[in-house]
């Protein structure tokens, strides 16, 4: 066996457990893990702007403003002002929707949990409490999302605090560079 059908084996295999595992947990677990997948997605677009892009429209603003001859006078201080209030805006964006999406899994994993134990009911009332079998398949439904949700969510929680707080200390620095100049 070579490298690429190792690596295909691997694919499939991981392929085929996910593919079994959310339909397990029902068609919410999609749902959840649609949410996820866009969450994510925005995310990593921050952190980007955030360690790539916003360093160097930051040494724009700096070098524009080490460039004013005078940096006293109320004009000056408006600009400033306004690329501050820029570079805040940037940063910020999109954070309030990465917040909300993290509010969803939770809800979306109850959801998930509820939809779980009306199967186990309609188990329980169309053949009894005699076939276990049935009933494992809702009680996997309604534990599943439940589980991906709360994950999903505490990952998230780390993850958007961390970038917030990453934005709050480059706008501080910057802040703290625009007024100590001159």
């Amino acid at each position: 066996m070579d490298v690429a059908q190792i690596f295909s084996n691997f694919i499939d295999h991981w392929f085929h457990t996910t593919e079994s595992f959310m339909d397990a947990g029902g068609p919410v677990l999609w749902w959840l893990a649609s949410v996820a997948a866009i969450m994510w997605c925005l995310m990593i677009e921050r952190f980007l702007y955030v360690n790539i892009t916003f360093p160097k429209e930051r040494q724009r603003w700096v070098a524009a403003w080490r460039h004013r001859s005078h940096c006293c006078s109320w004009s000056s201080i408006a600009i400033r002002d306004g690329w501050l209030f820029q570079a805040q805006l940037k940063l910020n964006q999109r954070l309030m929707l990465i917040k909300g999406l993290i509010t969803i899994c939770p809800m979306l994993g109850l959801l998930g949990t509820v939809t779980g134990m009306i199967a186990v009911f309609d188990v329980m009332a169309n053949q009894g409490n005699s076939d276990v079998r049935s009933m494992a398949g809702g009680i996997a439904m309604a534990t599943f999302p439940t589980l991906g949700g709360m994950v999903i969510a505490l990952t998230g929680l780390f993850a958007h605090s961390r970038l917030v707080k990453a934005c709050l200390r480059r706008e501080l620095s910057l802040e703290k560079e625009l007024r100590t100049m001159r």
